[in-house]
């Protein structure tokens, strides 16, 4: 059987793309004792709040249609954000050359966030960033997170 978040981005898909957008990540998490169903969704010139309830008005009807998930939950859609995570392989290729910040399960020289250039991302799924002259290379199981970063 299919995981949760598959189905609902199996579902969610073809609603993004109607509504002129990509669909970013889906989420199924448990807080403060409340399921959450979280879709993500991403366009070009920037995803607004008519975008969000479009996709969630045609996306809830099909949810209670299909059923995929028992028991209660709360249907969330927003933005991927200007400082979302990367996830997929296909992220981090979109967004080489950005700012992005690294966080780290366990510190390396005192510290767990490096803050840096996405410069590399090898199909073991390390991450090279590049900070000042040189580069920090840091292996998958090392990154908790790594998220696009805005500078000012």
């Amino acid at each position: 059987m299919a995981k949760i978040t598959e189905l609902a981005a199996e579902l969610a898909r073809p609603v993004v793309v109607e509504a002129g957008c990509e669909l970013w990540d889906v989420e199924y998490v448990r807080e403060a004792g409340t399921w959450f169903l979280r879709i993500y969704i991403d366009k070009a010139e920037g995803v607004d709040i008519l975008d969000c309830e479009k996709v969630s008005r045609a996306l809830s009807d099909l949810l209670d249609e299909a059923d995929p998930i028992e028991g209660s939950y709360t249907l969330e859609v927003s933005s991927a954000g200007a400082e979302r995570p990367l996830k997929r392989p296909g992220d981090f290729q979109r967004f080489m050359g950005s700012p992005v910040a690294v966080k780290l399960y366990r510190a390396r020289d005192g510290r767990k966030e490096f803050a840096g250039v996405l410069s590399g991302y090898g199909e073991d799924g390390s991450v090279t960033i590049t900070v000042g002259d040189g580069t920090m290379t840091f292996e998958k199981g090392e990154v908790a997170l790594c998220r696009l970063r805005i500078e000012f």
